[in-house]
């Protein structure tokens, strides 16, 4: 591990950063003798100061990259950490900038697993009688000059281009008591959420369960439609530089985006609709605590002007995005 000293421009969001104007930079590049399947309380691979930029690479869901380099991988979504984050406690409020995620290679993977599910595929969630989907996979070439993935079809020469938007599928903590939770699962502590929203330019805010917070990241997307339908994005390996600053006692029950235009909460459970009213409780008491509406206020200007994003709804639970474009809000209170 290397520490370096660089400057950082940092998002203007709603709760201030403590950072410093030189952040240190933690450079961990990984060791995939070191790969994570859960997430839960394990030694730390780096510290990072708090305010500091954690630089380091992760490896695709199904690992397919490393697996060419005769690495086998032990189940889906291997995690890069966890990283430590001096000055977090238990009770704080952990908030990651996303600076960049870049996709790491030349390809992206993308398939149909009966095995692990998909909206449309019978599981033991929702079992179906009949004759399920096939497994098949497609592999997307990648042009980053263009900044495009290429889709193939497997039953005919169609072809089209699709656009990047690179981004981490899993972005989590170490869980509260003493839980340790797979890496295919997202829940109060982040984890496999698939949401779009990590990636260059947002700030995600997880609430810390355990001392130094315990950061794990994988399962990088090169591209996603809404919902991850047939259970996999254009799956790729990343490189990432995130700025993890601390909010100390401030406690948060949900994981949290923001970017300068849009507060973002999140649901995440089962069925789909119990995830959309955890989401909008979320924002209801957000925009009440940070903008001074009334929870009745709030929740009558929502049912107006509130946008939802579904994150993917394939996972054990499912993951919304209930978000409120600030011009719509009074000016944030001031502590």
């Amino acid at each position: 591990m290397r520490i370096v000293i660089l400057a950082a421009t940092l998002i203007t969001c709603g709760w201030a950063c403590a950072c410093a104007q030189t952040p240190a930079v933690t450079h961990y590049e990984l060791k995939l003798q070191d790969l994570k399947y859960v997430y839960g309380v394990f030694p730390p691979v780096a510290k990072v100061p708090r305010g500091g930029i954690i630089e380091t690479n992760t490896v695709d869901a199904d690992g397919k990259a490393v697996e060419a380099k005769g690495v086998k991988v032990l189940g889906f979504n291997p995690l890069t950490g966890p990283f430590y984050i001096e000055g977090a406690e238990p009770g704080d409020t952990l908030a990651l900038h996303f600076l960049n995620v870049e996709v790491d290679g030349s390809q992206g993977y993308g398939d149909i697993d009966p095995t692990f599910g998909g909206a449309l595929n019978s599981n033991h969630y929702t079992p179906m009688l009949g004759k399920g989907m096939e497994a098949k996979s497609w592999v997307y070439p990648i042009d980053k000059a263009a900044n495009v993935a290429t889709f193939q079809a497997k039953d005919s020469k169609f072809s089209v281009k699709i656009p990047l938007h690179p981004f981490l599928g899993c972005v989590g903590v170490a869980p509260a008591d003493g839980e340790v939770r797979s890496s295919i699962v997202p829940a109060e502590f982040g984890g496999n959420m698939d949401a779009s929203e990590a990636s260059a330019g947002n700030t995600l805010y997880l609430p810390v369960n355990v001392p130094g917070a315990l950061l794990f990241l994988g399962d990088a997307h090169g591209a996603m439609g809404d919902g991850e339908i047939a259970g996999t994005a254009v799956e790729i390996s990343a490189r990432v530089r995130i700025q993890a600053d601390v909010i100390k006692r401030k406690t948060i029950h949900w994981p949290r985006f923001e970017n300068p235009d849009y507060l973002m909460a999140t649901g995440i459970y089962r069925p789909l609709d119990d995830a959309l009213r955890i989401a909008f409780t979320e924002l209801v008491q957000w925009i009440h605590e940070r903008n001074g509406l009334s929870e009745a206020d709030a929740y009558e200007l929502l049912s107006k002007v509130a946008e939802i994003h579904v994150a993917e709804m394939v996972d054990p639970n499912y993951v919304i995005v209930a978000k409120i474009n600030k011009k719509f809000l009074p000016g944030a209170r001031t502590k």
